[in-house]
């Protein structure tokens, strides 16, 4: 007979998390594809006139204007792990606690090393995923630096003349730009190993991943939940409230 599980439905990603999320993952596509034909313009025939073909223009304003929504997205982001619940929270960015820094090395041996197949129990991400979200973040910082640094030049306004500064730090703008691009690479690359470890993990772990970045909700063991609570394991241990004392009654006419 197999044993039965007394699972509890936990509210995970708010909504506010779950729309960055797919904002983010639509704008790393449409930059990646347009940075892409930037660095690697094709050399499209045409017997029209030049100045009636704008289409290489129309490249450059799409990653330009997805530029633009990408660090706003980033920005809000950074807002709400200050303003959200416990597993948005930005402290869960930096495992720094001995338990965390076990359960990176212990995610490793499951994900990586293949030493051990059994499955890290966390209801948010798990401390491995925080530090390569981390990771990510400090990108992307210097993908809106280095981007719109480069942008510069080209643009009249003053938001991108901001960045000016960073061309000299990397002696040439065509330095720049090679750094710029190889992190788009780097991003692809993370995208790739991303995807499949959601499903890797809503299959081992069976706690409803893929599911909850649309709908917030993942699946959990009440046991396990007292325990990750118990441990504060990547996020926050619950905060015990001290009970409210009791009223006392009217005395009876």
């Amino acid at each position: 007979m197999n044993r039965s599980h007394d699972y509890q439905r936990v509210y995970v990603w708010e909504q506010p998390v779950r729309w960055f999320h797919w904002i983010n993952a639509l704008c790393i596509v449409v930059l990646g594809v347009t940075g892409f034909l930037i660095a690697h313009p094709p050399a499209l025939m045409n017997s029209r006139e030049a100045s009636f073909s704008y289409w290489f223009g129309t490249v450059r304003f799409i990653h330009f204007l997805t530029a633009y929504v990408f660090m706003a997205n980033f920005a809000f982001r950074l807002y709400w792990s200050f303003m959200g619940n416990k597993y948005a929270n930005w402290r869960g960015f930096f495992p720094l606690t001995k338990a965390q820094l076990r359960q990176i090395w212990d995610v490793l041996k499951v994900d990586i090393f293949q030493f051990s197949n059994k499955p890290v129990e966390t209801l948010s991400h798990n401390s491995m995923a925080y530090f390569t979200y981390t990771a990510t973040g400090l990108l992307t910082i210097f993908q809106i630096i280095s981007g719109f640094a480069l942008y510069a030049p080209t643009s009249s306004s003053w938001f991108p003349r901001l960045f000016t500064w960073v061309v000299p730090l990397f002696g040439s703008e065509a330095t720049l730009r090679m750094f710029h691009y190889s992190a788009l690479w780097v991003f692809a690359v993370f995208t790739v190993v991303h995807v499949y470890l959601v499903f890797y993990h809503d299959y081992v772990e069976g706690h409803g991943v893929i599911s909850s970045i649309v709908g917030g909700w993942k699946f959990m063991e009440k046991g396990q939940i007292e325990v990750e609570q118990a441990t504060g394991m990547s996020a926050f241990p619950a905060k015990k409230t001290a009970p409210l004392p009791a009223r006392k009654s009217a005395p009876l006419p």
